[in-house]
């Protein structure tokens, strides 16, 4: 049995104290440069776990100023202090511009003032700038040491103690513009602020029929430009990587009276604010709106969103990766040697590594040279896989190729929905409509899910039809959570009739079971012996093959943003407990990671079974918490974790035991977590995954081309999903022992490793697993999403 609050049997796991202690170091942590949404999670994890090491944590007030200046800048961090942090955005800590850091005398006084208080180990979270800095006090450390003993501000003692300073960096930057590593703390948060925007600015564009001109942050990347395009389907957008050809102006205004002429009420142009021409010029969001209003006379606005990209709360992602990358640097701080380079904390895939700091700032500086040089393929393929393929499919989303150009292919493919609508859902369908056409195929619909499939509920879709669906929630062609097996016959004859040469299903478990039971009656039913891909799309990210699905970013902002509000409510009551059940069947994601991005107490999964005394021991942790300054309890539940453990049972459990102590309150966040406009993330994924597939569709097809092939083999029907850091094609086959059938879940899931991660930031003594911990990673572009 697990007990949250016992350091007891870890089984194979390595217990963390064992390993690596805090014991007589201290640790410093600032932030500097640019603010970025996300930053006070990482200092909460910073502190937290350096507390839980044995470490003595030390906040640096105002960035590096605070570094030069010392005294009260630089203070004691307590568990306490980083409470109720984790929702706010910017910096509790501040960050300033210090001039006097860029010189050797005041970094001197910086290295003064740390050596004085015993600090040795410095966690930097910022941009390129900040992490270099950093890199370069590390160098100088020595030397600035032995320049304080001759000037007799310390002594050779504390040299000889303090030899060496360990520097470890976590990128925080809205702009996603440092190399090495897949997202920066802080971007997916603006990109939540920027769609928000867009999709407030839509509905008043198509009232009056109007062109917006967006200009969004990016001053050297374009990063948020691109992928706010992509998530809103905009008509242009203006990157500094990747300037408009020579002749842009007229192909810009063309392109939008073809979009005005084909019934589309409104026109989203996104600017980068460092968008510039093939001759290095600027491009402003002024100047494009002047070419719109002289050369078509549409009704145009300006919106530049400023700093309120940079304001707001953290959205889930950026706490957990920020969270993540706080616990990850203190072990890197721990395990730092004079001998290791100083590095930063980085994500590729769902992984956190740790990369050599300078090698990633080179590489970041790199793609500047190349775009102030006019090498612009070459700042885009710098920028990685992830930025160029984000382009690549841009290009082909956002305008439609004229069909005399379009290589007909004479193969029909059809688009399902199965299982419970997830966000994002539509966003993966107009992408593979409009692939599928540039690609040659006639696309066809399917509404209803299987049931539909059965009634011949199948129409073909068009280019112009899913205009717009990015933003949308649910599930516009329908899905229902009806097996095949029922209807395989009906089934058989629909996809006959109407020449069906591959299938797309874009679901949930419901989407794995169908697939699999189409693939055992291939041999009685020839119209199955086509292609067939699974996009895995649901709230409860359960389906086997996939690391992420889509709409569970959706719906795990919906608990996060709940939480929030009832973490408000109780602040004002003090001294009381919640009690919140989320969705997800048997699958503890939402519920674990919900519980990580809002700071919970505790979150019961049915994948950590647990009992009696794991209540009672939880009790205890609360009633010993309501005697410090943070008097709220947060306890999150897996819809299915306990047949007898119920969210009423522990409610009232606790209710009993907490008498006189706390109250309680629970809250069953039902299907609102299932609704509500998809994520930048799940438009975003649901759009990349959805054109991967629909490209391996094509492959096949293009393959058997003229040759009558039936497709019977394991490999033609696939799940697509992400594994660790790569899009992969699994059979579903294959993947039948790696899945829990009874249960609905994956054998094996990646975020179980985190949840020590969370039993730990809430005080808890926990195992983690250290065993990938500690290698310093080669530099690499970004992954592929």
């Amino acid at each position: 049995m697990s007990n949250l609050n016992s350091s007891s049997s870890c089984g194979s796991f390595p217990k963390y104290l064992e390993h690596f202690s805090g014991d007589g170091k201290a640790i410093g942590v600032l932030t500097s440069g640019g603010d970025a949404q996300g930053m006070n999670a990482a200092v909460r994890a910073v502190v937290r776990m350096g507390i839980y090491t044995g470490a003595k944590m030390y906040f640096i007030y105002e960035g590096y100023q605070g570094l030069v200046d010392g005294g009260s800048n630089i203070v004691e961090a307590k568990w306490d202090c980083v409470s109720n942090i984790l929702q706010v955005g910017g910096t509790i800590i501040g960050s300033a511009r210090c001039k006097a850091f860029r010189t050797r005398e005041g970094r001197l006084k910086a290295a003064c003032n740390l050596v004085r208080l015993g600090i040795s180990n410095l966690c930097v979270i910022g941009g390129d700038g900040s992490l270099t800095g950093a890199n370069l006090f590390r160098k100088e450390w020595s030397g600035l040491l032995e320049e304080l003993v001759e000037n007799g501000e310390i002594d050779k003692d504390t040299v000889q103690k303090y030899s060496h300073l360990n520097v470890v960096g976590i990128v925080g930057s809205i702009d996603n513009d440092f190399c090495g590593t897949d997202m920066t703390i802080g971007t997916d948060s603006a990109m939540h602020r920027i769609v928000e925007v867009i999709d407030a600015i839509m509905t008043t564009a198509q009232s009056h029929q109007r062109t917006f001109v967006l200009e969004v942050m990016g001053r050297h990347c374009g990063y948020l430009a691109l992928v706010s395009a992509l998530a809103c389907g905009a008509d242009w957008v203006f990157l500094p990587e990747s300037p408009p050809e020579e002749g842009w102006e007229e192909k810009m205004c063309l392109q939008l009276s073809e979009n005005r002429a084909r019934k589309k009420r409104l026109n989203i142009i996104i600017v980068s604010e460092g968008a510039i021409d093939t001759q290095n010029k600027p491009i402003t969001s002024e100047k494009i709106k002047e070419l719109v209003v002289k050369n078509l006379s549409f009704d145009t606005r300006v919106t530049i969103l400023g700093h309120v990209q940079r304001g707001g709360t953290p959205s889930a992602f950026d706490r957990i990766l920020a969270s993540r990358m706080g616990v990850e640097a203190v072990l890197a701080l721990l395990e730092a040697t004079p001998e290791i380079p100083a590095c930063v904390v980085s994500l590729r895939g769902n992984h956190a590594v740790r990369l050599p700091l300078m090698e990633c700032v080179q590489m970041t500086q790199d793609v500047q040279k190349a775009m102030d040089e006019k090498r612009f393929t070459e700042a885009v393929k710098l920028r990685g896989r992830n930025f160029e393929g984000n382009l690549k499919i841009y290009k082909r989303l956002a305008s439609k190729v004229p069909d005399d150009k379009i290589v007909k292919s004479n193969c029909n493919v059809a688009i399902i929905n199965v299982g419970a609508p997830a966000a994002g859902m539509n966003a993966a369908v107009r992408a593979a409509v409009r692939v599928g056409i540039v690609d040659g195929h006639k696309m066809f619909a399917v509404y209803d899910g299987f049931d539909g499939l059965a009634n011949g509920k199948i129409k073909e879709i068009g280019w112009s039809d899913v205009g717009g669906w990015t933003g949308q929630g649910g599930s516009i062609l329908g899905t229902k959570r009806t097996l095949p097996g029922a209807y395989l016959e009906k089934i058989a004859e629909q996809m006959h009739s109407h020449s069906i040469n591959a299938l797309l299903i874009i679901g949930g478990f419901e989407a794995y079971l169908g697939l699999l039971e189409l693939a055992a009656a291939r041999e009685k039913h020839e119209a199955f012996c086509v292609p067939m891909v699974m996009v895995p799309a649901t709230v409860s990210n359960n389906v086997p093959g996939s690391d992420f699905s889509i709409g569970a970013d959706t719906a795990l902002n919906t608990i996060t943003d709940t939480c929030d509000r009832i973490k408000q409510s109780a602040s004002g009551t003090k001294r009381r407990v919640f009690i919140i059940e989320t969705m997800g069947g048997y699958c503890g994601y939402l519920a674990n990671m919900g519980g990580l991005a809002s700071g919970a107490d505790a979150a019961y999964i049915f994948e950590e079974p647990f009992d009696i005394r794991d209540l009672q021991s939880n009790v205890v942790h609360l009633t010993e918490k309501m005697k410090t300054s943070i008097q709220r309890g947060l306890i999150l539940r897996n819809e299915n974790c306990s047949v007898n453990y119920t969210t009423d049972f522990i409610y009232q459990l606790y209710s009993e035991e907490g008498k006189g102590v706390f109250d309680c309150r629970k809250n069953v966040l039902g299907h609102m977590q299932q609704g509500g406009a998809p994520s930048p993330f799940d438009r975003n994924f649901g759009t990349k995954i959805s054109v991967k597939a629909m490209d391996w569709i094509t492959a096949k097809l293009k393959g058997s081309q003229g040759t009558g092939k039936k497709f019977v083999s394991d490999d033609s029907i696939c799940v697509l999903g992400i594994c660790k850091r790569d899009l992969q094609f699994q059979p579903v086959a294959e993947l039948i022992k790696d899945t829990d059938i009874e249960h609905r879940i994956p054998k094996e899931q990646w975020w179980l490793k985190l949840r020590p991660i969370l039993k730990i930031l809430a005080k808890y003594k926990a195992c983690y697993d250290i065993s990938d911990a500690g290698k310093l990673e080669p530099v690499q572009h970004h992954g592929e999403l």
